[in-house]
């Protein structure tokens, strides 16, 4: 199973899991899907794709990325390693380290 991430035209990203990366991508290339994210996004441009065995890992990974900010989806498709752990560091108030 593949995770990947597209950019988009509009210079957004796109987060997707497949088992045949070529395929997805010549899918969301052609347009197939009218209600996906890509198919008014498109040109699009594969900028990050990571290969698992496991298919729950995948999904679980795919999943984790959804939720991450823009800069951070930069950040792994730059293999920027500092700029992606500045940016994983939790900032709420109410987190441990903030602790008086």
């Amino acid at each position: 199973m593949y995770v990947y991430i597209l950019r988009c035209s509009d210079d957004s990203f796109y987060v997707g899991v497949t088992n045949d990366l070529e395929m997805r991508f010549e899918q969301h290339t052609q347009g197939v899907i009218r209600s996906c994210y890509t198919f008014s996004r498109r040109p699009l441009e594969i900028v990050f794709y990571e290969l698992f065995n496991d298919p729950l890992s995948a999904i679980s990974f795919e999943n984790k990325l959804k939720g991450w900010s823009k800069k951070k989806k930069q950040a792994l498709i730059d293999s920027n390693w500092d700029r992606l752990k500045q940016l994983s560091v939790c900032r709420n108030d109410s987190h441990s380290s903030n602790a008086l």
